[in-house]
């Protein structure tokens, strides 16, 4: 049985995640979170508020997840948010033909969705790659692109488009000019989101790794790039596994084990801010319990770089020896706010206010609407707004005796003599700038899936085989279990009264009576509990209990009035089992 295999039958089982409706035959791509699988979600959830809202000081909101039409033409989604799709013309099934090439096991090509698809379309004939589901062959059948936003309507009919989003970035982007105030226009800031995106996959697979419907979290970090630097001594020692460009390249790279300062110092990380993030982010997969020798950061080659970025790096585990990404890492530079600008005419800038007035030159427009009007009617004020844009952009095209400005997708020639055009000295005690934006972004699901599977773990205890989930205490879903020994001569009671005095101080607890003390210890090993707390005769007499670790099932006898503020300890990492 594979790991992913074998973390599914789990998962099922013990109610961490099922596919979604299952008794009406389920849909691929849907996952439903079980109680263990919801808390776990939600504990991660918490860690990285924690590790990236309260610990660096951002702000986080919450916005929707359908926005209308005019919101995903401004970000590019519209045109360029593509898999490549290829129909089995026999059984009529859909796959992404860049999938099917990847796993052929002729094929060398490792990032098939890098290559264009006339390249694609070669590999299906090089190497006689047949349909996975009827086994026809597939050469010489179209690769075309496939849209993966999902479309619906706003309000009645069909006149207000609108779309689920694919990334809950834009709800971060389309609300910048309101969030620059709460930030009282001070760059840096940062701006956090957690919540669903929908990407309508092609073909979902691997459980949680590649589903329609998952949560991220985001944050979108805005910045002068003229001026701010990252706090690099935070983290300038910090070991990153590197997987670089270079390495990829290389007959012979591999991952190569390096601190932070070496990286920037060495240019392997082009961006001072994305080495900040990778070094902080590094002690927070540690903390929810992702394995650090499956695990890596892999740069982006050329071929794979979004059209936003300058520089991208992902975070990525290994499972069933594959490398999945849960964090891409990008330099987004200033283009989301340029095209939300440039769609909706608010402005997406800051005010920077200079230490001093400076006196400069400024081209500024000013023209003849006695002219304009009655020549371009309607058309004059975009025609104006275009002018002034284009004098601050590139002043010399007012050098010859006509300009011209493309406005509502026509373009408009003006004699130059009609724009006012003029460079002007004046004083500024300060300019407009258009921030950059760094964004760690990453996917919940895929993190909830990556624990699950660098938890899992065999022993044998007692002679007997032993299935348990070595989860940090923080991330566990619940952190201790509470039994009585027996359900006579009053144990139950008094367990049951220790299990709600620790659910009083904060602890999450499960409360079991059911079969004997060995399967019951089984049970809550197999869902990741750290802790477990057994009510015996002693306890009623001594006023104390036996609680066991997880991992090494160590036992020691702890006074009841202790447990609430050692549990407490034990969870939040001020303490080890063993200084007990």
């Amino acid at each position: 049985m594979s790991e992913g295999d074998r973390l599914t039958e789990l998962a099922k089982r013990r109610g961490f995640f099922i596919q979604t409706a299952g008794s009406y035959g389920g849909v691929a791509g849907f996952y439903t979170y079980g109680p263990e699988g919801a808390a776990l979600k939600a504990n991660i959830e918490s860690a990285w508020r924690d590790r990236y809202v309260t610990r660096e000081g951002n702000m986080e909101i919450s916005a929707p997840t359908i926005m209308q039409e005019e919101v995903f033409e401004a970000s590019g989604h519209l045109d360029g948010f593509d898999d490549m799709i290829i129909e089995c013309p026999e059984c009529g099934e859909s796959h992404r033909a860049d999938h099917l090439v990847e796993d052929d096991p002729d094929s060398t090509v490792e990032d098939a969705e890098a290559l264009p698809i006339p390249d694609v379309e070669g590999l299906f004939e090089d190497h006689d790659i047949t349909c996975p589901t009827c086994g026809w062959e597939l050469a010489g059948e179209p690769v075309e692109e496939f849209n993966l936003m999902f479309e619906t309507n706003i309000g009645p009919g069909s006149s207000d488009p609108g779309y689920l989003r694919p990334e809950t970035a834009q709800g971060i982007f389309v609300e910048f000019p309101q969030l620059a105030e709460y930030a009282r226009n001070q760059l840096p800031f940062g701006v956090a989101q957690i919540g669903r995106a929908y990407r309508n996959e092609i073909s979902p697979r691997k459980a949680l790794v590649r589903v329609r419907e998952f949560t991220q979290a985001e944050l979108e970090h805005f910045i002068d790039p003229e001026t701010d630097e990252p706090p690099l001594w935070r983290v300038e020692d910090v070991v990153l596994p590197l997987y670089s460009a270079e390495q990829q390249d290389a007959d012979d790279g591999g991952v190569q084990e390096i601190t932070v300062a070496e990286a920037v110092e060495e240019g392997i990380i082009q961006s001072d801010w994305i080495a900040f993030y990778l070094g902080i982010s590094k002690a927070y997969y540690e903390r929810i319990g992702v394995d650090m020798d499956r695990f890596r950061y892999r740069q982006h080659l050329p071929g794979e770089l979004a059209h936003y970025a300058s520089d991208c790096w992902d975070a990525e585990s290994e499972i069933d020896g594959d490398w999945i990404e849960i964090t891409g890492f990008a330099y987004r530079g200033d283009y989301d706010l340029v095209k939300h600008e440039q769609y909706s005419g608010e402005e997406y800038s800051v005010f920077k206010q200079y230490d001093e007035p400076v006196t400069v030159e400024k081209p500024t427009v000013d023209p003849d609407m006695g002219y304009l009007g009655p020549e371009f009617g309607s058309a004059a004020g975009e025609i104006v707004t275009e002018l002034e844009r284009l004098a601050a952009s590139d002043p010399d095209a007012f050098e010859g005796d006509e300009v011209t400005v493309e406005a509502d997708g026509e373009a408009y020639t003006i004699p130059v003599e009609k724009t006012g055009f003029e460079i002007e000295e004046v004083t500024e005690s300060g300019e407009h700038i258009t921030p950059h934006v760094v964004e760690p972004s990453f996917g919940v699901g895929r993190m909830v899936y990556t624990v699950l599977a660098h938890a899992y773990e065999t022993d044998e205890v007692d002679g007997e085989e032993r299935t348990y989930l070595s989860l940090p205490p923080e991330a566990a879903p619940t952190t201790v279990g509470v039994f009585p020994l027996m359900d006579k001569d009053g144990l139950a009671e008094r367990a049951k009264e220790v299990a709600n005095q620790l659910r009083e101080a904060g602890l999450e607890v499960t409360y079991d009576d059911s079969g004997a003390i060995g399967r019951r210890y089984r049970r809550q090993d197999e869902v990741g509990t750290p802790f477990c707390v057994t009510i015996d005769y002693d306890s009623l007499e001594e006023e104390t209990v036996t609680v066991r670790e997880r991992d090494t099932t160590a036992q020691k006898r702890l006074p009841i009035d202790e447990l609430p503020g050692t549990l407490s300890a034990l969870r939040d990492g001020d303490a080890t089992f063993d200084e007990f």
